[in-house]
């Protein structure tokens, strides 16, 4: 039986994707607040972003596209440098209903839900290292 990986950094309208966490507080300090349930990334309930992208408020989760995203390599690279470049932002790993299914936690563990509030997929106001952390490396062509 094949266990299905979830990337936790999906856009809207990715296959069965689904909303797990939504941004909090003042643009300099967002942090997610987890839901007790995940809900599904509906058109409809991606509209109550309003003026926002879906993914300045919401955390959303689908199955990770492996070879398709560009953060992927064997691996999620984007995870990689989360847990190597994010300080952790909570003591303990916050209430995650993906975390079963999560390919940063699948491949980090705990490491990487201690910066996961701090992910917000589009965040307004992003810092050069955030952008630098969130794009990774430019992909190079094959020669």
């Amino acid at each position: 039986m094949t266990t299905r990986i979830d990337c936790p950094s999906a856009q809207p309208g990715s296959r069965a994707s689904r909303i797990f966490g939504v941004a909090t507080g003042p643009l300099a300090e967002r942090r997610i607040g987890y839901l007790t349930a995940p809900v599904e990334a509906a058109p409809e309930v991606l509209a109550k972003a309003g003026y926002a992208k879906p993914t300045e408020l919401f955390r959303i989760a689908a199955p990770c596209a492996k070879a398709a995203c560009r953060h992927y390599n064997g691996a999620c690279t984007l995870g990689q440098r989360i847990v190597t470049s994010l300080p952790p932002v909570v003591s303990g790993p916050p209430p995650c209903q993906i975390r079963p299914t999560c390919r940063w936690h699948h491949e980090h563990g705990d490491a990487a839900c201690l910066r996961c509030p701090q992910v917000v997929t589009d965040k307004v106001g992003a810092s050069e290292a955030e952008i630098r952390i969130a794009e990774g490396p430019a992909r190079t062509e094959p020669a």
